[in-house]
């Protein structure tokens, strides 16, 4: 398509004037409350040069949006106030002012939390629902599976035979490790989720050696009687007591990939645990963070793994859905207490 043809592809019928779009209205102490957000109507542009018009039909809802919710510097600016929210989307083009992209392609970007945005074009990535549910680009085959696959592969420098224990096991990067992990080779896979439900899921369809409720008793006491050889790597998507207790069953040059802190984001006051960091020192382990956004490099080795093993069905995939941009908030707040199982999508063409 040249720009001249672009200038007037648009989809048939009127376009959107306005659309529903959730603001931040009050930075959050502890829990986020629905006092804090307001879905408003809001005027949508008509795209300029260089821009295409989305319909959202996948939301994404993500722990580490509760981080941007705080007016504190990090590696993302903070949502500002009254304002739209950002996040992952997956969507229809119908209009588009840009070389290369046409109405009806499907596209991923990042301007979610609404019913439809405008963007410049090279924010967006097409995607295609040939090759995968169209979800899937959210969870994944999105930042999600790339954060799980970089995770263990890149940050916790996996080796085959290692024993891998994986906090938040069920959620949607948690059950990704686990299973990327059994595929290389692991020698022992343990996850850790928060109902007898999701523990059954991680045993019986994830093919997870080992499983437990950490709300069933102390996470030290079910991690040792899981492992009791110990582990080589813990992927850590929950901080505080499960940190301290796969500190205490690692190996001597045991790696930790620090993902996710949920069980610290919606805190008032320090956490307790843990209080064994001084055995860093004498099995000289190493704890790397990790943000995905430093592993592009993998991007298309993990996009060629993950599709095979999708397709081959070697690697299961599940997804929770929550309809309607009215349901958002409940949708985010619900990762945030653990009710998803695998990824977490608020679903608008319902």
């Amino acid at each position: 398509m040249t720009p001249s043809e672009s200038s007037s592809s648009s989809a048939a019928g009127a376009l959107p004037t306005t659309g529903r779009e959730w603001h931040l209205t009050a930075r959050p102490e502890g829990w986020p409350t629905p006092d804090g957000f307001a879905l408003r109507e809001a005027p949508v542009a008509a795209p300029g040069a260089g821009q295409i018009l989305v319909r959202n039909l996948y939301l994404s809802v993500d722990p580490y949006m509760r981080g941007r919710m705080n007016d504190v510097k990090s590696y993302v600016p903070p949502f500002k106030l009254d304002e739209p929210m950002e996040g992952g989307a997956v969507g229809v083009v119908l209009a588009s002012e840009a070389e290369g992209f046409s109405p009806g392609d499907h596209v991923l970007h990042f301007l979610g939390w609404r019913e439809f945005a405008t963007l410049d074009a090279q924010h967006a990535t097409r995607v295609s629902a040939d090759v995968a549910p169209l979800s899937n680009y959210l969870g994944v085959l999105g930042t999600t599976g790339l954060t799980a696959y970089a995770g263990l592969l890149e940050s916790a420098s996996f080796q085959e035979g290692d024993a891998v224990f994986v906090s938040g096991a069920a959620g949607a990067v948690g059950s990704i490790v686990g299973q990327i992990a059994r595929l290389k080779g692991a020698s022992r896979v343990i996850g850790s989720a928060g109902s007898d439900e999701k523990v059954r899921l991680l045993t019986e369809e994830y093919g997870f050696d080992a499983a437990f409720n950490y709300k069933n008793g102390p996470v030290a006491e079910q991690l040792k009687e899981a492992a009791p050889k110990g582990i080589n790597v813990y992927f850590d998507n929950v901080g505080g007591e499960h940190l301290e207790a796969a500190i205490s069953s690692l190996k001597v040059h045991g790696r930790i990939t620090i993902c996710g802190m949920i069980a610290q984001y919606n805190a008032t006051e320090p956490p307790a645990a843990p209080r064994n960091l001084t055995m860093v020192i004498g099995k000289r382990l190493r704890l790397q963070g990790m943000l995905v956004m430093d592993h592009a490099g993998l991007q298309d080795q993990f996009t060629a793994d993950v599709a095979g093993w999708l397709a081959s069905g070697e690697l299961k995939n599940k997804e929770t859905f929550v309809d309607g941009v009215e349901n958002t908030l409940d949708a985010f707040l619900g990762v945030l207490k653990g009710e998803n199982v695998g990824k977490m999508v608020v679903r608008l063409d319902g």
